[in-house]
């Protein structure tokens, strides 16, 4: 049985999310207090309706207590999203996640028992900056505050070397899971395979050896 998802306010990011979604296949139910933004949603959704998120009567009348996992969209109004938050968290919401403004926004949300939060802005800043630093970095993917999960695409440094020979983990403290040559992926890869020129690795490990690792053997000069 599929899951049932509701997405709380539509704006760009929460517009993207009920896209992508139901695009899966998913049954979504897109939410929003502006009426112009629900009829955009209407052919898109499962369903999309008018709703004030920060009311829980109107929040109950909709159903909310038969979706398995809320994503609180909600753009620049704070208080609606904390208030939101602890409405769907008083429901007991099997699965709760909520877009946060900044660091303070989410320590309020956490306090409140919101363990899912996403900083959609911010990381997005992230993984730009380090495409900028490199063309090497193909991908950035934040995994908690400290520890970040990359796709390094193999240059000039890493070709014709082996994963022993640049002793990465020793080195640096990161760990190559796994290595993508055209369309096959090496999962757990020998640690005695040559590495060609625009393999990818991808790299797991704490963002200050991440940043290590970068900047002496995957920036090429």
């Amino acid at each position: 049985m599929k899951q049932e998802f509701a997405v709380i306010g539509l704006g760009r990011f929460g517009g993207s999310i009920c896209r992508e979604l139901s695009m899966e296949g998913m049954q979504v139910l897109a939410i929003d207090n502006d009426e112009e933004k629900v009829n955009e949603f209407k052919n898109i959704a499962s369903h999309a309706v008018i709703a004030d998120s920060t009311d829980e009567t109107a929040l109950k009348e909709i159903g909310i207590k038969n979706i398995d996992h809320v994503i609180v969209a909600i753009g620049e109004n704070i208080q609606a999203s904390i208030l939101t938050a602890v409405i769907l968290t008083d429901l007991d919401i099997k699965r709760i996640t909520v877009k946060a403004q900044n660091d303070y926004h989410q320590k309020i949300l956490n306090k409140i028992g919101i363990d899912e939060v996403v900083h959609p802005e911010r990381d997005m800043g992230r993984r730009i900056a380090h495409h900028i630093i490199s063309n090497n970095i193909l991908d950035y993917l934040e995994l908690s505050d400290e520890h970040s999960i990359v796709e390094v695409k193999a240059g000039r440094k890493m070709a014709g070397r082996t994963l022993i020979d640049l002793n990465i983990r020793a080195n640096y403290g990161c760990n190559v899971v796994a290595i993508r040559r055209g369309d096959q992926m090496n999962v757990s890869p020998n640690a005695y395979d040559t590495l060609n020129e625009n393999d990818v690795l991808i790299v797991i490990g704490a963002d200050k050896d991440i940043n290590r690792f970068e900047k002496h053997l995957v920036i090429d000069d």
